[in-house]
């Protein structure tokens, strides 16, 4: 059974935009972290932004710091991540997850192995 749905995926050219949606259906009353990750082919996969719903801290990856944003609406049951001045090298399958708050209080991207529901991803694909 799917829980976290993905939209918003596609192809551009390098310096255009895209705003990719998870909506995920389960115990959208629970605080956790939702994140968004990619894989390109032959590459490991990468974290690229995250967010607490709880407090709404949000957490971005270097590569992508300053042109992509997380966000989630109101009713923290649908995260967002826009993507501006996209590159050729942000191809890639991009995954929604979601995972439990550390108890530290910080959602860790990494490689996503905190984590334990995943989408089915979406492509996006960026021209040059």
């Amino acid at each position: 059974q799917v829980q976290l749905v993905e939209s918003g995926g596609g192809s551009v050219q390098a310096g255009g935009s895209l705003r990719l949606s998870c909506a995920d259906s389960r115990y959208t009353d629970r605080r956790r972290c939702m994140g968004w990750f990619r894989q390109a082919p032959g590459k490991e996969r990468e974290g690229v932004a995250g967010i607490d719903t709880g407090t709404g801290r949000t957490y971005v990856g270097d590569s992508v710091k300053g042109r992509f944003t997380i966000s989630q609406d109101d009713a923290k049951t649908t995260v967002y991540l826009q993507m501006n001045s996209l590159k050729p090298e942000d191809t890639a399958m991009y995954y929604c997850a979601a995972g439990p708050v550390p108890v530290s209080g910080g959602c860790i991207l990494g490689r996503g192995t905190a984590f334990d529901a995943w989408g089915q991803g979406t492509q996006v694909t960026v021209s040059s």
